[in-house]
């Protein structure tokens, strides 16, 4: 079964700066809960651009470290750029980072859809723990991104 994560947050910063700081894989360490270990091992030395591979070490299991690689398959400076997972923990992940500028700032929308492996046991677990500790993670993203950027009114 098909799930989804919407988010959205309102950056009170200008595009340019938004654009930069995401556009840069490093910065996903940042903004990833360290009990999750995250590791860039692979592609995330340059800014992103289509058709960029990067490969990943995370923890979303306690002591149990995942392979993820991912694919920039679009991006439009400044307008939104698209992971997919080309390998990894889910059977399909698909997200896409939106920015648009609004009086206050940037509105960022994250749109995740998302489908774990072993069909309708994938989907018990969906219910009953991968969409909170994929909550908890966007709630820990949107929390560091106030703390970097700044609270919008």
């Amino acid at each position: 079964m098909i799930h989804y994560l919407h988010r959205e947050q309102v950056i009170p910063a200008d595009i340019g700066r938004v654009w930069e700081y995401f556009s840069n894989p490093k910065n996903l360490n940042e903004i990833t809960p360290a009990d999750m270990h995250f590791q860039i091992v692979a592609g995330g030395n340059e800014k992103m651009y289509e058709g960029q591979i990067i490969e990943y070490r995370v923890e979303f299991i306690r002591g149990v470290r995942s392979l993820w690689l991912t694919e920039i398959t679009h991006a439009r400076e400044y307008v939104y750029f698209v992971d997919e997972q080309r390998a990894g923990p889910y059977r399909f992940w698909h997200h896409e980072h939106k920015f648009q500028q609004v009086d206050e700032g940037i509105h960022m929308t994250d749109l995740v859809t998302y489908e774990a492996p072993f069909g309708i046991w994938g989907d018990l677990v969906t219910i009953l723990w991968i969409r909170r500790k994929l909550e908890a993670i966007f709630d820990f993203r949107r929390r560091k991104i106030a703390e970097l950027f700044g609270e919008s009114r």
